[in-house]
């Protein structure tokens, strides 16, 4: 998680105004996406087009005129380690323009209006519906839309397809309590506004949102919302056993209805984390537009320099900045910046702690690692009372 924030922040992510799109899809669609692979990454192009296009137009450029890119991290679960399929895309807040002598301009946007993101939520949802049903795979008539038979062809061989479908509808897959609602704790809901619904649209099924943004210079923050989009799914912090030997796993934000924990019987709880595992060969980190490998306007926007393109030994490579380029740290700076671990200053008196020497043959090593044992046993020891009597060498003592 960390190290791959890094790996954004540090070599792919330019200094220029970023925000988040999240786009969650209808139940069908998440089923479709965690059996069809293919299907997710074609629909993932129709989702970046339709936003870079609206992009381009509201800088006042048309699509071929303008350039600009995001970075999607394809997530598989939701808050209640349920499956459910959605898109954490990382746009430029605005758009490259080229100049005649090959420079790049970034022209920035305002943030999407509420109207704006009903109207690409609508484009989204009718584009993503005329595809599946070109390809066959869903059948829409009024009001309802539903997968074709082709679209869940193959439920007979492959075992986890019913295990898909309790995931995604918060269904209990396996026991004697199958296809019932997974247990909840519940509290009294909170009646205070979302901070999330401010800008978030919900067409058919389809939700938008884009509340999420950060300034050039908030790399910092940057790096954060990088962590929390590339997050693993299951949070061991939130999650723990009861008395009775269920699963239980807290929320990390209450829903709506006061919810703040699910409880799962453990086959069940293996069942879901089953679902959870990608399929084999699927990329869940996608690079778009100007961050593409194969643009080449990577070298020019990224931070790293790396793209393609052919190598040159011009003036500006040679007289680039130390923060434009991509310093190699030592451990113990990667130590402290994952971990927050900070080995390069002292916890007695705050003072710089100097690296005096390196061990690195195994035999001192093991000498050096058994002799702080013995002293962290012995000083356990020295704090424990005096040894006393037992109870039973005491009795009748004092009759």
């Amino acid at each position: 998680m960390a190290d791959s924030a890094a790996l954004l922040v540090d070599e792919i992510l330019p200094h220029q105004p970023m925000r988040q799109w999240v786009l969650s899809v209808p139940f069908p669609i998440r089923f479709l996406f965690a059996s069809r692979p293919d299907v997710m990454g074609k629909v993932l192009g129709i989702v970046y087009r339709t936003i870079a296009t609206h992009l381009s137009h509201k800088a006042g450029y048309t699509k071929a005129s303008s350039q600009t890119g995001a970075v999607t991290l394809i997530q598989c679960f939701g808050g209640a380690l349920n499956l459910n399929v959605h898109y954490h895309m990382l746009f430029l807040d605005g758009v490259y323009i080229e100049a005649k002598n090959g420079t790049l301009r970034f022209r920035r946007v305002k943030a999407p209006t509420i109207d704006e993101l009903f109207r690409l939520t609508h484009a989204i949802a009718h584009r993503v519906g005329g595809y599946l049903e070109r390809r066959g795979l869903l059948e829409r008539d009024i009001g309802n839309a539903y997968l074709t038979h082709e679209a869940v062809a193959g439920s007979d061989e492959d075992p986890s397809i019913d295990l898909l479908g309790s995931s995604i509808t918060y269904r209990i897959a396996l026991g004697p309590q199958q296809g019932r609602k997974v247990m909840t704790l519940q509290t009294l809901p909170d009646c205070g506004a979302d901070q999330f619904t401010t800008r978030v649209a919900n067409v058919a099924g389809f939700s938008l949102h884009a509340g999420v943004a950060t300034k050039a210079n908030e790399r910092v923050k940057l790096e954060r919302l990088c962590r929390y989009i590339t997050r693993p799914a299951v949070s061991t912090k939130r999650l723990s056993m009861t008395r009775n030997g269920r699963v239980r796993y807290e929320l990390k934000t209450p829903w709506s209805n006061g919810t703040t924990h699910v409880i799962f019987e453990p086959l069940d709880f293996i069942s879901r984390l089953v679902t959870l595992v990608p399929r084999p060969r699927v990329n869940l980190t996608r690079f778009h537009g100007v961050f593409a490998p194969n643009s080449k306007y990577r070298a020019k926007v990224t931070p790293a320099r790396r793209g393609n393109r052919k190598k040159c030994h011009s003036v500006d490579d040679v007289e680039q900045t130390p923060a434009e380029k991509r310093a190699s740290m030592t451990w113990a700076k990667r130590l402290k910046r994952v971990f927050d671990i900070d080995i390069e200053t002292c916890s007695e008196c705050g003072g710089d702690v100097r690296i005096i020497a390196s061990i690195e043959d195994p035999a001192v090593i093991k000498k050096i690692l058994v002799h702080l044992d013995n002293t962290a046993s012995f000083a356990a020891t020295a704090l424990l009372p005096d040894c006393r009597a037992s109870p039973s060498l005491l009795v009748g003592l004092f009759d």
